[in-house]
């Protein structure tokens, strides 16, 4: 055998068994937050005296018989909260993931694992519902909920469990392939914080589905190139826009941006799920 051969089996065995694995992944609605000055979402004076409301949306995924998250949307003490009218971001709630959990027959306890895009309180608000799941979550990210003073938008508090201990944490640096067949993969796509993460999950029927995490938040962003002025590093986040549009392209996988309402709707709406 030399040395070409086995980076080509290396792949093809990845590829053959992307195959085996059963897999389910449904939408699940986690929130919203309406933005009343969108020019806080580009530095290139996109979206001057626009207003717009964002969708924040997380995911459940079944591989075989192990469920895992993907992100855990707005704090659950948000449900019924009053809006405040003067809020430049107002985020609202309507319905927490358990309740929602509950309506396909699982409970908190099913969940074996909580994936994060990165440490911002709109992505892991929910987390500290599933304190007996892993927490999967890059390094970087993590670190910073031990920073002095914290960085924007990043809550400790929402994650108490994996940092008093009491929690598994498995803190991500590149790529994972979370169950080792190449069916989910977590990708490294920093920028928006320094740990940020994509997630690839290569469903049997539907074919290839890339969420996006916030490497962007509305799907014009990859076109006008757009960077929010609070991202933790402008150059990260134009080359983490190229690699998730260039696998897109490569595999023909279905990109949905997370907070962006029309990219979400591209899949089925719960209770139902993309197999």
């Amino acid at each position: 055998m030399n040395s070409l051969t086995v980076p080509f089996l290396v792949v093809a065995l990845t590829t053959s068994s992307a195959t085996a694995a059963e897999l389910e992944l449904w939408r699940l609605d986690c929130g919203k937050i309406e933005v009343r000055n969108l020019a806080l979402f580009s530095d290139t004076y996109n979206y001057a005296d626009q207003q717009r409301t964002l969708t924040d949306s997380c995911y459940l995924i079944r591989h075989d018989q192990e469920y895992m998250l993907w992100d855990t949307g707005l704090p659950k003490a948000l449900v019924g909260a009053k809006v405040d009218p003067g809020s430049a971001l107002q985020p609202s709630l309507s319905k927490d993931i358990e309740t929602q959990l509950a309506e396909v027959g699982l409970k908190a306890g099913d969940i074996a694992k909580v994936g994060i895009s990165h440490n911002h309180f709109d992505h892991i608000g929910q987390a500290a519902s599933f304190a007996g799941a892993t927490l999967m979550i890059g390094a970087a990210d993590f670190a910073q909920f031990k920073a002095n003073p914290l960085p924007f938008a990043v809550d400790p508090g929402l994650i108490a469990p994996w940092l008093t201990g009491g929690s598994k944490v498995d803190l991500i640096t590149g790529d994972r392939d979370v169950y080792g067949d190449g069916t989910v993969t977590i990708l490294s796509t920093p920028g928006h914080t320094p740990g940020e993460t994509s997630l690839l999950v290569r469903l049997n029927k539907t074919g290839p589905v890339l969420l996006s995490g916030d490497v962007v938040h509305f799907e014009e962003q990859f076109a006008n190139r757009g960077v929010p002025p609070f991202n933790f590093d402008r150059a990260q986040t134009l080359a983490s826009m190229d690699r998730l549009t260039g696998i897109a392209k490569q595999l023909h996988a279905k990109l949905i941006v997370q907070h962006d309402a029309t990219d979400v709707a591209l899949l089925p709406a719960f209770p139902k799920s993309a197999e």
